[in-house]
């Protein structure tokens, strides 16, 4: 699969045209008629997957449809065998390929998983929601045969480092500001395609994902004294875009694809019950080390405004050499819109703010473009609540379930990041120890070359060119 490939299907065969999800696309890459088949403006979408959330056109399940659920369900790389509901709207699936690697006797198999993949998967087994499951993840995810279990909440630490490094010096300066977060891929590729002007505002820094899959198989692969090659990379992600954005051309480090393949909530369910595994009665496991531990503020990424507030964490003390006064940072969690904020760390008054749904952000871009926007730091998430709400979380077809899902999931992010007995990135032992023996220090030689990338101009002008 190329980085041109659609990853975002409709079914003009199930298709009623009630343009459900035209009204939900953040770019209106949405086309047709009312009571026609819709189609996707491939230069536009963005891949969010909202429009597969949304979508309630299906196939019913009964005697002449079942053998074309069968095929579609093949041609769109899911399996047949397991009880899904056939929707217009969907995304590119990749289980059978996954299925076939994890028979690959002759491929060391890593895995990692995103913070909000925990607290969503237990609902497609029917556990309440908001349930979190981060130690039967792993245990079913040995029990798929993968050689090493590890975390994206560890490579979200690592980014904390890297884009709060950042963030001091340009603020310190005052250049490229205000500096916007770039682990949302959604968000990443509507820059490059609307603003492409703007893109040196962008941190540099890769998703924790592309961060995870480059540490994986370098620094991951000489603790397991493994050929990088002979890796072979999984990320489970509640984002259909994290499939676009890990076959970017650039997402490679020293001739190696750093993630391979990119599995959402919903197939790695799929894969779980395909091979009869008994999820809510498996054991606690933990995940590998030392590439699976990770902090509180390495688990709230699957929120939106939690960048903001592990970055806050972790940079406040950085500045002021002192011990941030309160952890819960009440002012940038919230939901779909826009949020400021002015937080003073030492002498430095940082201003900031939170885009909570792509919609929100042209604004804001207009306003970088005329020179009159007045924060250093923004965080941007495609969708509305955050990862939480990914295009690749468990469909929920109510806007009631929507509402109580979301509302739980993020609840279970935060009692998380309560738990932890770490909850700031800098203090992470195994972040400290992979710095001292392997990065050398954020922003140093050895980290811009693995976890830092640049962003491509996706203008209609340039394609023309």
């Amino acid at each position: 699969m190329s980085y041109k490939d659609p990853i975002i299907h409709i079914d003009e065969q199930l298709c009623t045209g009630c343009r459900r999800c035209a009204a939900v696309c953040p770019v209106d890459a949405i086309i047709g008629e009312p009571g026609y088949p819709q189609t996707i403006d491939a230069h536009l979408c963005v891949v969010c997957g909202q429009c597969v959330q949304i979508c309630t056109a299906y196939a019913a399940d009964n005697e002449s449809t079942t053998a074309l659920r069968a095929v579609k369900l093949q041609e769109r790389g899911q399996l047949p065998n397991v009880r899904e509901p056939l929707f217009a709207a969907y995304s590119s699936g990749d289980i059978q390929k996954v299925k076939a690697v994890l028979a690959d006797p002759r491929r060391f198999k890593v895995v990692q998983c995103a913070p909000a993949i925990r607290v969503s998967l237990a609902e497609e087994f029917g556990l309440p929601f908001g349930t979190l499951t981060p130690g039967k993840m792993a245990a079913a995810l040995r029990r798929l045969k993968f050689d090493r279990i590890y975390d994206t909440n560890f490579a979200a630490d690592v980014t904390i480092m890297e884009e709060g490094s950042e963030l001091i010096g340009r603020v310190m300066s005052g250049e490229r500001l205000p500096m916007f977060t770039s682990c949302c891929p959604a968000w990443v590729k509507h820059a490059e395609t609307a603003a492409p002007e703007l893109l040196e505002h962008l941190s540099s820094c890769k998703s924790p994902m592309q961060m995870g899959g480059a540490l994986f198989k370098t620094y991951g692969a000489e603790l397991d004294g493994i050929a990088p090659s002979d890796i072979f990379s999984v990320a489970v992600m509640p984002c259909t875009c994290k499939k676009f954005e890990c076959s970017r051309e650039e997402m490679s480090v020293d001739g190696c694809r750093e993630v391979d393949l990119v599995i959402t909530t919903r197939e790695l369910a799929c894969l779980i019950k395909d091979q009869g595994i008994d999820f809510i009665h498996l054991p606690d496991e933990p995940f590998d080390s030392p590439l699976g531990k990770y902090s509180g503020a390495g688990s709230i990424f699957g929120v939106t405004g939690g960048v903001m507030e592990a970055a806050i964490r972790t940079g406040y003390e950085l500045i002021t050499h002192e011990q941030i006064p309160n952890l819960q940072l009440d002012f940038v969690r919230g939901e779909e819109g826009i949020r400021t904020a002015e937080v003073q760390i030492g002498d430095l008054e940082l201003k900031v703010a939170v885009v909570a749904g792509l919609k929100y952000v042209d604004a804001v871009l207009a306003k970088v473009a005329e020179g009159t926007c007045p924060y250093h730091f923004i965080e941007v998430m495609a969708c509305p609540e955050g990862c939480v709400s990914g295009g690749g979380q468990p469909k929920l077809l109510l806007e009631t379930q929507r509402k109580i899902a979301y509302q739980a999931r993020k609840s279970a992010v935060y009692r998380h990041d309560s738990h932890q007995k770490v909850r700031k990135s800098h203090e992470n032992p195994d972040i400290i120890k992979l710095y001292k023996d392997f990065l050398g220090e954020p922003l140093g030689h050895t980290s811009h070359h693995l976890l830092h990338t640049k962003f491509v101009d996706r203008s209609l002008k340039e394609e023309m060119s």
